[in-house]
């Protein structure tokens, strides 16, 4: 059996060349799963491909923690795609994302579970951004863009801590570059996405991954793409059936 169906939230947590914050991770995640208000809780890292080292002591923290658990792909495939593989691994009620970086709070997983039960999606909104000023104005430009062109009313979908509910996870469609629209799809396979304010952080260690050109020239591409395919999504409810 899947060991993510005994437990009532899965985190997910995409890895790649994280290797200086594997012991913050190992710690702050831990210290979470025994007080979360979804107990009980697991962790699902999903490590995309790391060439830094990293994923022996990945592979050992998860042997110390019972509720820890693994992916690691054979080459890197991108976020997207490391997101896709956790949900498609996962088998608790509830899924939660967040980034390896800890510039959002494991903690602030409670501020979203009590929505998480009568929305599809629960999503943070950062208050205090603690980046820079370059990666600010992307992020801000970024966002409104998508609003723009997706029209899903999220101030910030590229929030870094979700909590969505496991069957629509699975229903929504898989792109590269989908991580960006996680609100917009929600909705476009009829969930309902709720804000809630969460605290941010400056990164403590690693290199984060994006830098303006990546961080623009991307969502601006892949909202064409996904105005392409929410006009062809296919979507239908049996009304009637001999199969049983």
């Amino acid at each position: 059996m899947n060991p993510t169906a005994s437990y009532q939230l899965t985190l997910i947590v995409p890895v790649y060349n994280e290797r200086e914050n594997l012991p913050r991770l190992e710690e702050r995640l831990s210290a979470y799963l025994a007080k979360s208000a979804a107990r009980p809780a697991c962790v699902l890292f999903v490590d995309d491909g790391s060439t830094d080292g990293g994923s022996p002591l990945l592979a050992d923290i998860c042997k110390r923690h019972d509720a820890f658990f693994y992916l690691r792909f054979a080459r890197n495939c991108g976020l997207s795609a490391a997101l896709k593989a956790g949900i498609d691994a996962c088998e608790s009620a509830w899924l939660g994302y967040i980034d390896a970086d800890l510039q959002t709070d494991p903690d602030d997983f409670d501020l979203l579970i009590p929505f998480a039960a009568d929305y599809e999606l629960v999503t943070g909104v950062r208050v205090n951004r603690r980046d820079g000023f370059v990666k600010r104005i992307s992020s801000k430009i970024a966002n409104g863009w998508r609003r723009m062109m997706t029209h899903d009313g999220v101030a910030d979908t590229g929030c870094p801590l979700k909590i969505l509910q496991t069957p629509c996870a699975k229903k929504l469609p898989m792109f590269t570059g989908m991580h960006r629209f996680l609100p917009a799809l929600v909705q476009m396979v009829g969930g309902r996405v709720k804000q809630v304010p969460v605290r941010h952080y400056p990164r403590m260690a690693g290199k984060a991954k994006y830098h303006l050109l990546n961080r623009l020239w991307g969502p601006f591409n892949d909202c064409f793409a996904f105005r392409w395919m929410k006009k062809r999504y296919i979507d239908y409810t049996i009304g009637d059936s001999n199969l049983g």
